[in-house]
């Protein structure tokens, strides 16, 4: 069963490059960056509030809210700026090499969180072969943006 932790992150990178080609055919439609990237929260919103509803969620108390770190509220200013550079950048520079450039970021912004133990990631040493699997990542990265 543990396929399924392999299989969820390889959907979810196809949700994210179909939600980018969604969000910039809204932006065309409504005409405005910021009220598009308003649009898709708030439909996220709703839809989250309707599964919280209707599986029993309990809601967390004030108090529980007042204790969590302020850092661990970025999930939601991060969500945004991925959103908004998606759609005002897919539009210029097409899907493909939008995500192969984030999937570059995202692995350099990995090695560093995992070699550091950083935001709650156990430590895990960076080696020659996960530099050079980035590299090659990146290399990728090139080769579809290269015309």
């Amino acid at each position: 069963m543990k396929w399924i932790f392999y299989i969820l992150p390889l959907l979810a990178g196809m949700c994210m490059a179909t939600q980018s080609g969604i969000n910039s055919q809204l932006k065309i439609t409504i005409n405005n960056a910021w009220n598009t990237v308003l649009v898709s929260f708030f439909v996220g919103f709703v839809l989250i509030l309707l599964i919280v509803l209707i599986t029993k969620q309990p809601f967390p108390n004030l108090k529980l809210l007042q204790t969590v770190p302020v850092y661990q509220y970025a999930g939601g200013l991060l969500g945004v700026c991925f959103v908004s550079i998606a759609i005002v950048s897919a539009p210029v520079i097409g899907a493909a090499p939008m995500f192969a450039l984030i999937v570059g970021g995202q692995l350099l912004a990995a090695l560093c969180f995992d070699h550091f133990g950083l935001i709650g990631f156990k430590p895990n040493p960076i080696s020659l072969v996960k530099v050079l699997g980035v590299l090659m990542v990146i290399a990728g990265a090139y080769l579809i943006i290269r015309k």
